[in-house]
């Protein structure tokens, strides 16, 4: 036999024995795991974007402070010569 039918054998024999009973509230179960999860998904989703809204107002400010577009003076000042 070959591994393909084996395993064709052994699904075979799963699905001819009895099935295991279901229990009764595992729809209800199911419903309010994935509402769960919906909910802590959008909690997640709106934090990731007030982290990224205080990043670019956090960016705003320190560019309109800070102006790193100017040119920094000059640490040395030019010899004064002809007094």
């Amino acid at each position: 036999m070959s591994r393909y039918d084996d395993k064709e054998d052994e699904v075979r024999r799963m699905l001819e024995s009895p099935h295991p009973q279901v229990p009764a509230d595992l729809a209800a179960r199911a419903a309010a795991r994935g509402n769960r999860l919906l909910h802590r998904d959008k909690a997640v989703r709106r934090a990731l974007w007030a982290l990224l809204w205080a990043a670019v107002l956090v960016l705003v400010v320190w560019v309109s402070v800070a102006e790193p577009w100017h040119v920094p003076p000059a640490e040395t000042t030019p010899p004064f010569e002809g007094w």
